[in-house]
């Protein structure tokens, strides 16, 4: 009977204990989650490891989401770069130029041991239509085992700057377009330019110019500019661009912040503009902002220097100019791609490769560099040698090439054999656009 009796009264001791402490825990747990503890529950009893652990499967998640697109899908980009050598992203940030008609053992080794991004063809590789598509589709065989396809680019403003071959007809200058003033001539001047290039083998083109013919003395713009006046240039230049893209080209629109107040000529020297921000702002850069505003897919960044502005540096090579304007006031997210490096204003004031490392740091994406093989290979190797020692950081080389592949990817490039063109169906679409731009309609 005693030893009943002193279980009995443990019996209601234990009760009176136990029974409070788990009604405690069962409202504990329903507040953080039955079967499952919230963040916030969990930081309120960890301690020393237990945020460690935490503090990794934040990072976990954040390396997650570097990884994916704004769908929360996996994002094939960052993907692609996490796989790619440095050599490789490198290459990515330079479009180089060739010598001749066909592909010479300087243009292999850039394909295959430098791993350009893309090329540049001028007057002295375009004899006829036919040789023109002939040496694009080798570039593009050679490139093919790259696994990224190449930015096949040319300047085809129209008027006097022009790489067409001697059998095609002549597209209309800027000026002209600018003198009719018709948004739809306009664009439809851009479209044309776009069929007639990718029907060559093309895939970007570094047109339209949104300079202003502000400057009488300035003959390296002249009758390449839509007019003298902001809104025109703006309006038409802008009618354009949309019009080379609307076929699937890419549009480089240059020359930013603006080349048509300089006197003298970049491709011999370092042309200053006195120019100050406000000026800028309410002149040159209004046809930039429309670009921008109407979604530009990449800008060609100029070699001139706005001592008001930056004394240091040329605009090319100016982190105030790319970096603070253009993708911080401006808002630009695109590509940016410097002028040719090989051109007076940096080659007779700067060493090539220092210039180069210089302007990715300023913002540059893209170095140019459409002479001499001996100059591209040192921006090549100086860009490499920045990228391995940290001069120029990882994080920007990854965004650069991001950028790059992006734009690859939206137009779809590819590295596939384009079809023998049509050069009568060609000639016919340029006498058209001849045609309505004479009529004024």
């Amino acid at each position: 009977m005693r030893w009943t009796w002193i279980f009995r009264r443990w019996t209601r001791i234990l009760k009176a204990i136990l029974l409070p402490v788990l009604i405690f825990s069962l409202i504990f747990a329903s507040a953080c989650g039955f079967f499952g503890i919230s963040d916030d529950c969990a930081d309120s009893g960890n301690s020393g490891d237990g945020n460690y652990a935490g503090g990794r499967e934040e990072q976990a998640n954040q390396e997650q989401a570097d990884q994916t697109d704004e769908k929360g899908e996996p994002d094939s980009i960052m993907e692609k770069i996490a796989e790619m050598t440095i050599e490789e992203k490198i290459g990515q940030m330079v479009i180089v130029g060739l010598g001749g008609h066909t592909i010479d053992e300087n243009s292999r080794h850039m394909v295959e041991d430098y791993h350009a991004g893309g090329f540049i063809l001028f007057k002295r590789n375009i004899r006829d239509a036919a040789q023109t598509l002939s040496l694009i589709n080798s570039l593009r065989a050679l490139n093919a085992a790259n696994g990224i396809p190449l930015f096949i680019s040319v300047d085809e403003e129209g008027g006097r700057v022009s790489r067409l071959p001697g059998e095609l007809g002549r597209l209309p200058s800027a000026k002209t377009i600018g003198d009719l003033g018709d948004g739809n001539v306009a664009f439809d001047f851009g479209s044309v330019t776009a069929k007639v290039l990718k029907a060559l083998g093309f895939n970007t083109n570094f047109a339209p110019v949104l300079d202003i013919y502000s400057n009488p003395d300035n003959q390296v713009i002249g009758d390449r500019a839509f007019g003298t006046k902001p809104g025109p240039v703006a309006r038409l230049g802008v009618e354009v661009m949309k019009g080379i893209r609307s076929q699937g080209m890419i549009s480089v629109v240059k020359h930013f912040p603006g080349h048509g107040d300089t006197a003298e000529d970049s491709h011999v020297g370092l042309p200053v503009v006195e120019s100050d921000m406000e000026r800028l702002k309410s002149f040159e850069l209004q046809p930039f902002f429309s670009a921008v505003e109407s979604k530009a897919d990449a800008i060609m960044v100029a070699h001139i220097l706005f001592p008001k502005i930056d004394r240091d540096n040329p605009a090319s090579l100016s982190r105030v100019f790319i970096t603070d304007i253009l993708r911080g006031e401006m808002g630009f997210d695109g590509v940016v791609i410097t002028d040719d490096m090989t051109m007076g204003a940096i080659a007779e004031n700067y060493d090539i490769g220092e210039a180069a490392v210089k302007s990715i740091n300023a913002g540059s994406d893209i170095i140019l560099v459409c002479h001499d093989y001996s100059k591209q290979v040192a921006v090549i190797e100086a860009l490499l040698q920045a990228a391995r020692n940290g001069t120029i950081s990882e994080e920007t080389v990854n965004s650069s090439v991001y950028r790059i592949l992006k734009l690859k990817e939206k137009y779809g490039l590819s590295d596939e054999q384009t079809a023998p063109a049509d050069v009568g169906y060609i000639n016919e679409l340029i006498k058209n656009i001849n045609k309505r731009v004479s009529r004024g309609q």
